[in-house]
């Protein structure tokens, strides 16, 4: 089916061998990771109305019974389009292939999930060079300030918010957590309902007057007002335990 090597590429070989033994092995126990794969498709004419693009698939530990999570990209997709792409191809999976004897599973609705992830500090570049990166590849908004503390806020589909949370986790971190997450239920929830519950456009870092002998000390009370013209106000009591001003 994908002759070529980079057409079908396993991204996490462990997941795999964990699964194989599971197979293999009536006592073994239950494979703790998702098998995820890259599919690169790309059309075997020339067509100026054919795209290429790539599809990151995870298949969650009860697949089929539940759905796979399935994101597409294309350098030649527009941000909004590719928002508008992944958010109707979940709608799309939610409402047509649902494997289950639940109805209560069937009926589920897409949740828009918002992450506030509270870091010691963030420095290195790379990091947040990843920040960045995942997000736009997960179609999430918010913003990354970096410094000391480090504070990321991304929204969007729960599945893409959970993805981005478990790839930030693996860096390593002096401490790094969630402080608070908000989930919301959207019945029958498409691309406009998406867009609708976002506070942010796109995801950017955000700077607020660094001072300090390195300049990595931010001005928390720059930050407030920000999250005030954002409407999250309430959050910067959660992450400092004091009211903003």
């Amino acid at each position: 089916m994908f002759p070529y090597e980079d057409e079908f590429i396993v991204t996490d070989q462990l997941a795999v061998a964990e699964l194989k033994h599971y197979v293999e092995n009536e006592s073994a126990e239950m494979p703790s990771s998702k098998v995820q794969f890259i599919l690169n498709v790309k059309p075997e004419i020339s067509n100026a109305s054919m795209v290429e693009f790539s599809m990151t698939c995870a298949l969650p530990l009860k697949y089929p019974t539940v759905l796979p999570e399935i994101t597409v990209r294309s350098s030649l997709l527009s941000r909004s389009q590719q928002i508008h792409l992944n958010s109707d191809l979940k709608t799309y999976l939610m409402q047509n292939c649902s494997v289950t004897t639940s109805n209560a599973v069937q009926s589920e609705d897409i949740t828009f999930t918002r992450l506030w992830i509270y870091s010691h500090h963030i420095y290195n570049k790379q990091k947040r060079k990843n920040i960045i990166d995942w997000a736009k590849e997960l179609s999430l908004s918010g913003f990354c300030m970096p410094g000391k503390p480090g504070v990321v806020c991304v929204e969007g589909l729960q599945t893409s918010c959970e993805e981005f949370w478990s790839r930030v986790k693996r860096l390593t971190w002096k401490r790094i957590l969630i402080r608070h997450r908000e989930d919301v239920s959207l019945e029958g929830g498409g691309h406009a309902d998406i867009q609708k519950h976002r506070k942010f456009s796109t995801l950017e870092e955000k700077s607020f007057d660094a001072h300090g002998a390195r300049g990595n000390h931010m001005d928390l009370g720059q930050l407030y007002h920000f999250l005030e013209e954002k409407g999250c106000a309430d959050i910067f009591q959660m992450y400092f335990g004091v009211e903003g001003h």
